[in-house]
């Protein structure tokens, strides 16, 4: 079932999403000092390209101050930007019952946009 769910996820909006994801990322790798941002928009792009069958976790946070000191120049910089974005696409999906479980998908990656330091998807087995 998630197969058939990420594929008319990619047809029906998933593709440009991730596609933003990726040249945002890769627009912050030009800089020496945003490359940890860079990389994480990239993972990020990858987990909007394909959300069903995975799930959110939280993320044991391993370096301490440096990994909180990231979360919230995310969070100041794209975190509350892409939440929100997230939110209103999620907002909108759900009016229809077809939509409803796409709207879930972006509800769910709610948390990963805001704080992809501290939380990240993974496979459901």
């Amino acid at each position: 079932m998630s197969l058939l769910g990420n594929i008319i996820w990619l047809v029906f909006g998933g593709l440009p999403a991730a596609i933003t994801y990726f040249l945002g990322g890769i627009g912050l790798c030009l800089g020496i000092v945003t490359i940890p941002w860079g990389l994480m928009t990239i993972k990020l792009g990858f987990e909007v390209l394909l959300p069903f069958g995975k799930q959110v976790v939280s993320r044991e946070r391993t370096t301490g101050c440096i990994s909180m000191a990231a979360s919230v120049i995310w969070i100041l910089f794209a975190g509350w930007m892409l939440a929100l974005m997230h939110l209103g696409l999620g907002i909108l999906l759900a009016v229809t019952v077809i939509g409803l479980p796409f709207a879930m998908q972006h509800f769910k990656l709610i948390p990963v946009a805001l704080d992809p330091f501290g939380y990240e998807l993974v496979e459901i087995y």
